[in-house]
């Protein structure tokens, strides 16, 4: 009978084992000739709330789809200004006064600017007079586009 507590390390071990995720997907799609792809991601979001969320597919489907309708929701991520404003809101950080803190972001007006494509492209949303929280159903996704264009 196995222990409900992970040993110690175990979950430092599993998040560094390479490809651990990779064979089951193989094994899911091996019906498939091109294969598929997956992003998957398990995270505690600021309210302390699980957030999970799962995305797959298969790769012809992919490249047969129209990529210029994803052009707006990445191309809001595409400055720096919206980065550094979408991490801040990752980290805690929940109102314009608090933002405008922040070295190198421009005027008010600039930060409102860049708030808009967010919230247009669905990154953000409002939850009050100006205030702005990422959508649990967005954070992962986030997480993923943010990571993968890591080199």
């Amino acid at each position: 009978m196995q222990s409900a507590t992970p040993e110690p390390g175990a979950e430092d071990a599993a998040i560094e084992a390479p490809y651990w995720a990779l064979p089951k997907l193989r094994e899911r799609l091996q019906e498939l000739a091109r294969g598929g792809v997956i992003f998957t991601g398990s995270v505690v979001g600021l309210d302390g709330e699980l957030v999970e969320w799962e995305r797959s597919e298969a790769t012809d489907s992919v490249l047969s789809s129209d990529w210029s309708e994803a052009a707006d929701t990445l191309g809001a991520l595409g400055h720096p200004v919206r980065l550094r404003l979408i991490q801040a809101l990752a980290g805690g950080r929940t109102a314009v006064t608090e933002l405008v803190e922040l070295e190198g972001l421009g005027t008010t007006g600039q930060i409102y600017h860049h708030l808009r494509q967010l919230v247009s492209a669905g990154w953000l949303e409002t939850t009050g007079r100006g205030r702005y929280q990422i959508p649990p159903s967005r954070l992962v996704p986030l997480l993923v586009v943010v990571t993968g264009a890591r080199r």
